[in-house]
């Protein structure tokens, strides 16, 4: 317990104490001044070509820094602002699996109710094992289900394994149980969108937050450029319709000042139950290792298992556009981004390396040591503790 004590004692004397509002904190408390923060990102938007980005860093619950840089239009010199709308691709799931927690704590859906007994799925038919898929499963990327079916040359709708015994990332998944949803709801599409502005957008006071694009979007929203830099039009896209229809895993409109809003509603636990909340961020899924890092997935969330920490992640990508966010509920410490580039996972993904120590890696090194430290201290202690007890009994 005393070397436990040391070794946070060390770190938080590492820690700056001082209230600048010219910092951010990293994830461990290290004052980072902003005009170093926004260094590191242009100098990262000019490495990887990404034209455009919204990002807000969250400290204690609140924004602290909000910047918008580059341009949402190339062709005609139109600048990012902050009402630049992005598409969030991916990150669609997280915030969709809070949306379908709302339908458990109302009695309408149980995560381990098979999903076919709510709504049969003829697209699936011809394989009875997708009876044995739920929600929980969905949610956590282990219904066996491709990401899309549109990667198979027949274009048919298959299940790879056994549901609920492995992880597979599937988009597939989140569809079916978005037309679950909108089965209980008796509705459309359009109507589902209502149902999320009434039950998340709302009550969290998300203004500019869609799953399908209202006339708001469509007039601010940015235009995708791929890996040259190029701009994606329409006939380069072969999803773009999709951009205009309610898909629960990847068709979130949004901007970092508005997406920071649901951040910050997970922090103080609004929204939802809390036993909704420790269902959600519990670990479902082994995913991968990454860099010997080992990661999981919740239901809607990637939690690395990185030391000392609790953070949750997701990032998105359709063509042309690009997004991140780490945020740590618990800690109030967050931030998100959004490009108009095919780069925004690959920076959001270095930036929460970057942000956990700052850039003054000599923070690092020190904590490695006061760790290292404590640990070697402790089987000292510990061996000693042993060979007096064997004197004694002896």
């Amino acid at each position: 317990m005393k070397n436990l004590l040391l070794f946070f004692t060390l770190l938080l004397l590492l820690q700056s104490c001082s209230d600048n509002s010219e910092a951010i904190d990293s994830y461990f408390g290290f004052d980072i001044p902003k005009s170093t923060i926004d260094q590191h990102l242009e100098a990262q938007m000019k490495d990887l070509n990404i034209p455009g980005m919204s990002i807000a860093f969250i400290n204690d619950g609140e924004v602290v820094h909000h910047r918008t840089i580059g341009y949402a239009n190339l062709q005609d010199s139109l600048p990012v602002t902050e009402q630049t709308i992005f598409e969030a691709a991916s990150m669609s799931k997280s915030v969709f699996a809070f949306f379908a927690m709302k339908y458990v704590e109302e009695g309408l859906l149980d995560l381990d109710t098979p999903l076919y007994t709510y709504l049969p799925y003829p697209d699936i038919a011809h394989d009875e094992r997708y009876k044995k898929i739920t929600a929980r499963m969905v949610l956590s990327h282990r219904s066996g289900f491709p990401n899309w079916r549109t990667d198979r040359s027949d274009n048919q709708l298959t299940i790879e394994f056994e549901p609920g015994s492995e992880f597979l990332y599937s988009g597939e998944g989140y569809m079916y149980l978005s037309k679950v949803l909108k089965h209980l709801d008796d509705t459309t599409w359009e109507g589902l969108e209502q149902q999320f502005q009434a039950k998340v957008a709302a009550p969290l006071g998300l203004d500019h937050t869609v799953f399908i694009q209202d006339d708001y979007s469509k007039q601010y929203k940015a235009e995708p450029y791929d890996k040259n830099g190029e701009w994606v039009s329409p006939e380069k896209d072969v999803d773009s319709l999709y951009r205009y229809q309610f898909r629960a895993p990847a068709s979130i409109h949004s901007e970092s000042l508005d997406f920071s809003k649901w951040l910050i509603a997970l922090m103080e636990g609004k929204g939802l139950e809390q036993a909704s909340y420790e269902e959600m961020f519990k670990p479902h899924s082994f995913v991968s290792e990454f860099n010997s890092i080992k990661v999981d997935y919740t239901l809607g969330f990637f939690k690395p298992r990185l030391p000392l920490t609790n953070l949750f992640t997701h990032g998105g990508n359709n063509y042309g556009f690009t997004s991140w966010f780490s945020v740590d509920p618990k800690k109030g410490w967050g931030y998100v981004l959004f490009t108009n580039s095919e780069y925004g996972e690959r920076l959001g993904g270095e930036l929460t390396l970057y942000m956990l120590f700052g850039p003054d890696l000599t923070k690092l090194y020190i904590i490695l040591g006061a760790l290292l430290l404590t640990i070697l201290l402790g089987l000292f202690y510990g061996i000693r503790f042993l060979v007096r007890r064997r004197r004694r009994l002896n």
